[in-house]
């Protein structure tokens, strides 16, 4: 085999080309690569910074509040910090991949108004849950019912409130929906009323009757001095006479005093010898007489 000394510049030619396209092609990746460790790192000092600065604001509002429950406005605040981070964050990591971030704000500017008709809802939650934390028809720890639900407002968020009801289970009901429904604060003054209904036979000694159940009532720990404990009659059923009572009680206790009095009462009007009425059915039954009919003869 003969070498032909001719081609020695050909195939060294060729063996710079090739090299230059591999150093080409390696110099693109590692740009490529370096932004992509460059984002990745973006994202990682967001998440931290985001969260700090969060718990930072948080931490801070709390030193102004007007009380300990009244936690509120510096979860409020702490998650608009958040969002805001994220949002800066993204537009310089999109940034830093070669993403053109003012074609896109350009675009969107554009877009507003259908960007705006598609997340009116979610833009309307969050203008709701600013205008509920001015107003503050209730705070994190209140007891509140809101439309047919009733529960422990737990945190209350850009887009949602959180409430826990009498059954553990998380509520989430939208800003807006909560805005324009009414909102009964139950644990506002902290304490709320207990009425119990008791109805008894219509020979019954009423004083009698009522001065037990303001003996029962008043005598429970978990009932307030201030205001006494009223009762009086309510109303005449067609089984006999309603009764009520009255006490104010603390919202948490609220639940255990009423199970406690109406076990109490149930007990002291039977010691009493006062028939409280139920409804009842009555079976009467005929006896048959030992011919059933006569037979006549033709």
């Amino acid at each position: 085999m003969t070498f032909d000394f001719r081609e020695i510049p050909q195939r060294f030619n060729y063996f710079v080309s090739n090299v230059q396209t591999f150093w080409g092609d390696l110099t693109q990746h590692s740009a490529f690569l370096s932004n992509l460790l460059i984002a990745a790192l973006i994202l990682m000092v967001t998440l931290f910074l985001s969260q700090w600065l969060s718990n930072t604001v948080r931490k801070a509002a709390k030193r102004y509040a007007h009380s300990d429950a009244d936690r509120t406005l510096p979860e409020f605040l702490s998650q608009v910090v958040w969002w805001l981070i994220m949002v800066v964050g993204l537009v310089v990591i999109l940034n830093r991949l070669g993403v053109q971030t003012t074609s896109i704000l350009t675009v969107l500017g554009a877009a507003s108004l259908a960007i705006g008709l598609a997340l009116q809802g979610t833009l309307s939650n969050v203008a709701s849950g600013i205008m509920l934390l001015v107003q503050k028809p209730y705070r994190i720890g209140d007891t509140v019912t809101i439309g047919d639900v009733t529960g422990t407002v737990g945190r209350l968020g850009l887009f949602s409130t959180e409430l826990t009801n009498g059954d553990s289970h998380k509520v989430y009901i939208p800003n807006a929906k909560i805005f324009s429904d009414r909102i009964i604060n139950i644990s506002h003054y902290g304490h709320r009323t207990l009425a119990i209904m008791v109805t008894v036979d219509f020979a019954t000694d009423l004083d009698k009757a009522l001065s037990i159940l303001k003996k029962v009532m008043g005598s429970h720990p978990g009932t307030l001095s201030t205001p006494e404990v009223w009762a009086g009659v309510e109303n005449f059923a067609d089984n006999g006479v309603q009764l009520k009572v009255t006490a104010q009680v603390t919202v948490a206790q609220h639940g255990q005093v009423r199970a406690d009095v109406l076990k109490s009462v149930k007990e002291e009007f039977g010691a009493a010898g006062i028939y409280i009425p139920y409804p009842h059915q009555v079976t009467m039954e005929k006896a048959l007489s030992a011919a059933t009919g006569e037979q006549t003869s033709a």
